[in-house]
């Protein structure tokens, strides 16, 4: 399977296994990353699992659609790596993907 890198504003790290086509919120959630809430349950409707994307791999995981684009803008910190958890699953080519977490969700 899989693994990513969730890293948080400490610097501490969790490296979890993520099931191909799963989302990275959801993995996230099951694996209990902390900051990590999905509250809307992965609807891309709440923005509790903003991340940032290592540049290293933004371009691998591509440029949010104006949904999430939307909803980012009340996420606390955004910035050009921002993205939502939920929107993003998990592929073989995604292996290794570094996340980084806000310092808060809200």
């Amino acid at each position: 399977m899989p693994r990513v890198k969730f890293v948080e504003t400490d610097g501490t790290e969790h490296q979890i296994e993520v099931i191909e086509g799963q989302t990275l919120m959801e993995a996230a959630v099951a694996n209990l990353i902390p900051g990590i809430e999905g509250d809307c349950g992965g609807l891309c409707a709440c923005g509790t699992c903003h991340v940032y994307v290592s540049d290293d791999w933004h371009s691998s995981t591509g440029e949010p659609d104006e949904l999430e684009k939307g909803i980012l803008e009340f996420a606390f910190g955004v910035d050009a790596r921002s993205r939502l958890a939920c929107q993003l699953h998990m592929t073989g080519a995604l292996e290794g993907l570094v996340l980084y977490l806000p310092e808060r969700q809200y």
